[in-house]
């Protein structure tokens, strides 16, 4: 499938209806994804990132089909992940000559990857190459954004972001443009996406966003490497970045537990008819982590402005499913959110405070002392927790 984009450049991806997961089984895609790869034809013929491995073949062939593979005149690989540059060992064994624009990373991330040593052409921020008709490709060093060697291409004259991992979405779709696509699922996506794999890189993403301002480049489309592409109004995912990269949250509380016989999920349910007594104008959301959607939990957790976690003492310590958890959050290296810890013990009963000081290393303020129940709560217990619920309310 070939779908154009504006004027003389072409979508030639792949939409992968499939995919139920990303980077190993660490990201949950339910609405599938897509491999976006762009074909500019100018005086010079470019081919801006190509498919997944699973794809190559087809990849190849339609490309060829389409355009002819000898009349390719560069390659722009904006970055070595698999998901964007599992073609090239076919295209390149076909093209061994086609010289390839990337940056230094990218470089080695691919030597490193496929163990050739190809056409490679190093190029950094500021740096571009003339394609005829008036235009050039400018390239925009991305580090970190989200791996060392990712970096962005825009079309002048077209006004054309490539933005590769930048601004996207795992979200399969025909309709392939913002305009085009269900909102509601667009901006989950999007948000599901920033949460989980870009937040940790939120103050680098704002001084990069002001580099891109500052350039004064007109922007009428933002073409991703994942999801859709931006040309209603591309601007506002931009602002949502600049949004969600400023230690972003909402009026939201998440509640997030695991629980062996049901004694910790009493306290979370408590805890959460407490809070909203105390403040009805909060959104509380309670997800057992045994039985949810770990990249859904974070988006809601990326959401909220407070976190609060149960787990019964199992072993001297929390469970394994909340341990992993906890892991991911720290991963993410959430900034200006408050926490608090509870739950329910026969024995010992360390798991409260041991995830309370996890959380304070890292980085959330804690806002109450860990409430630990010993057995099961009854009629009196529960008017506490219900009470603990309320204090935490108004943390």
């Amino acid at each position: 499938m070939v779908i154009n984009v504006k004027n003389n450049v072409d979508w030639v991806g792949k939409i992968d209806w499939e995919l139920r997961s990303f980077h190993g089984s660490d990201y949950s895609t339910h609405r599938g994804s897509s491999y976006n790869s762009y074909l500019v034809r100018e005086e010079k013929t470019v081919l801006i990132d190509t498919v997944w491995l699973p794809y190559a073949e087809e990849f190849v062939e339609n490309l060829d089909r389409h355009v002819g593979l000898d009349n390719i005149d560069y390659l722009i690989a904006n970055h070595g992940e698999v998901d964007h540059s599992g073609a090239l060992p076919a295209l390149m064994a076909k093209r061994p000559d086609l010289p390839i624009y990337c940056t230094a990373k990218a470089v080695d991330s691919l030597k490193g990857q496929y163990h050739e040593d190809w056409n490679f052409n190093v190029v950094k921020t500021g740096d571009s190459i003339d394609i005829g008709n008036g235009k050039k490709l400018v390239f925009v060093e991305m580090t970190m954004l989200h791996w060392p060697d990712s970096m962005a291409t825009y079309l002048t004259g077209d006004n054309i972001l490539f933005s590769n991992d930048a601004f996207g979405q795992h979200y399969a779709t025909t309709g392939l443009f913002n305009d085009l696509a269900d909102i509601s699922e667009l901006e989950y996506e999007a948000m599901k996406y920033y949460a989980n794999i870009l937040t940790p890189f939120s103050a680098i993403l704002r001084k990069k966003l002001a580099d891109i301002i500052g350039m004064n480049l007109p922007i009428d489309i933002i073409a991703t490497s994942h999801g859709v592409i931006w040309r209603d109004n591309p601007v506002q995912i931009v602002e949502k970045y600049a949004a969600w990269a400023d230690d972003y949250k909402e009026n939201r509380i998440t509640i997030v537990y695991d629980t062996m016989w049901d004694g910790t999920r009493s306290l979370a349910d408590t805890i959460a008819a407490g809070i909203h007594e105390a403040d009805p104008s909060v959104t509380v959301k309670v997800f057992n982590i045994s039985k949810g959607d770990r990249n859904d939990i974070i988006t809601e957790v990326f959401r909220s402005k407070m976190l609060i976690v149960g787990s019964p003492t199992v072993g001297n310590n929390m469970l394994s499913t909340m341990a992993g958890l906890l892991h991911f959050v720290k991963e993410l290296k959430f900034k200006k959110k408050k926490a608090a810890a509870f739950g329910c013990y026969g024995w010992t009963g360390e798991a409260p405070k041991i995830m309370s000081e996890f959380l304070q290393t890292a980085g959330f303020e804690i806002v109450s002392e860990p409430l630990r129940q010993k057995w099961n709560p009854d009629q009196n217990n529960l008017k506490e927790v219900f009470e603990y619920g309320k204090k935490l309310a108004k943390a």
